[in-house]
């Protein structure tokens, strides 16, 4: 399908050529989406041949991204794709997660089965891709852990210079070192990410840097695969909740964009309602659509959620649309609901990184206020993979998990481990007490 930039805002609507490497519109600062100008497909032969693609060898259809290559901006250009097989993630039944939440039944999408382990490498194989239609050398993000991971990984399987620019000191170390393994120059910024990204916007100009956080609208085309793939693995029955995490909320409006695609070219005529959950030291996004005054950021967001530990989420105008087109909630957990969450996922046998986890203790909370119903079908997006934070895991399971104030969470589901002598005889008895 052809293909244009357009601005998000209403009073606006300026168009710019696919090819512009623009992040904001020039008119007015807006917010970029890409729009489709014409739409020629069928929507019973295009999930036929979705389908088939899944036995297919060809590389791009072993993409869970690029198998749907038919709603993405990319016409006559796939010999730029750059893909490392992303998508493919299951849909996992969690019934203790279920019960926990107070639903009957809950199913988690999980975006950690990704190749370098989150759900940015959906949008990453777009963005890099774009970067290599666009004959750009460098490409660079802010991030607090997985971007980083995922563009570097993209970026030097497509023989770019990734530069990753990430908080001193902010980090998980399981997801820095992915940014060091695949190759990335990194520099720690004594600020906190909303005033890196502000840093990077100015360098990217000045310096023909191409930039791939979530403002890059082409990030947004390859996350919205990710409901395309949720909806095919449902055999196109819409759930009647999405549930997922909000940082920069990046994903909030690809999905929202994702779900009106599908519904104006006739792929569904249900549209779920999607529910954002957001860390309460970082919820800058649920203050506003609760009060629906000035948008007001988060100068020093505290979570230890560190992939939504965002403050001033630059996707929070989109997220809002599509949170209202799709009568929508936003609510915020605390960092004990979080953890606790997080455990109760992993004695589902599904393991998740604590971001991932706000959405269980979301859904607790939105059932016990009866904003979700517990005979409602719900699908939950779990972000990222449990060994991105394994420190937070430990810590929590052995008491020493503290909040960003300092103060020590409960272990409330902890599992430590057990020193035990080297004796057979004591060993049972360990053994038989645990029993």
């Amino acid at each position: 399908m052809l293909a244009e930039l357009a601005c998000f805002e209403q009073n606006c609507r300026a168009r710019f050529p696919i090819t512009d490497a623009i992040y904001n519109c020039p008119e007015c600062n807006g917010l970029l989406e890409v729009r489709f100008t014409e739409s020629k497909l069928d929507p019973e032969s295009s999930k036929r041949v979705w389908r088939e693609r899944r036995t297919s060898n060809q590389p791009l259809d072993q993409s869970g991204v690029w198998r749907y290559r038919e709603l993405l901006p990319f016409d006559g250009q796939h010999q730029h794709v750059v893909s490392l097989r992303e998508g493919n993630t299951p849909l996992l039944d969690g019934p203790r997660a279920a019960q926990y939440g107070g639903l009957d039944r809950l199913t988690f999408k999980h975006q950690g089965f990704n190749p370098t382990g989150s759900f940015k490498d959906n949008g990453m194989t777009c963005g890099v891709t774009q970067a290599v239609r666009l004959h750009r050398q460098r490409v660079a993000c802010v991030s607090t852990g997985n971007t980083s991971a995922s563009m570097a990984a993209y970026a030097s399987a497509a023989g770019l210079d990734p530069i990753v620019f990430i908080p001193h000191g902010n980090i998980s170390y399981g997801k820095l070192a992915q940014a060091l393994e695949y190759g990335a120059r990194t520099l720690q910024v004594e600020a906190n990410f909303d005033q890196i990204l502000a840093l990077v916007r100015v360098l990217a100009d000045r310096l023909g840097i191409y930039l791939l956080n979530s403002i890059n609208p082409f990030r947004i085309e390859g996350q919205k695969t990710i409901i395309f793939e949720m909806l095919d693995q449902r055999d196109w029955n819409p759930p009647d909740w999405i549930v997922l995490p909000g940082g920069n909320l990046g994903n909030t409006s690809a999905f929202g964009k994702a779900l009106r695609e599908l519904c104006q070219f006739g792929f569904i005529r249900k549209v779920p309602r999607l529910a954002v959950i957001q860390a309460e030291g970082a919820a800058p996004f649920y203050d506003f659509v609760r009060t629906r005054g000035e948008f007001r950021s988060v100068p020093d967001p505290k979570t230890l959620a560190t992939a939504i530990r965002i403050g001033d989420p630059v996707s929070w105008p989109k997220a809002l649309h599509e949170i209202t087109a799709s009568n929508g909630v936003v609510e915020k957990v605390s960092e004990q609901e979080i953890a606790d969450a997080k455990a109760i996922i992993g004695r589902c046998g599904i393991g998740c990184e604590p971001a991932s986890a706000a959405t269980l203790a979301g859904i607790q909370k939105l059932v016990r206020s009866g904003v979700i119903r517990a005979s409602d079908d719900v699908v939950a997006v779990l972000t990222g993979n449990v060994l991105k934070d394994p420190d937070y895991i430990y810590r929590y399971h052995t008491g020493q998990l503290t909040d960003p104030e300092g103060k020590t969470l409960e272990s409330r589901f902890g599992n430590r481990p057990v020193v035990a002598p080297n004796d057979a005889d004591q060993i049972a008895k360990i053994l038989e007490a645990k029993i």
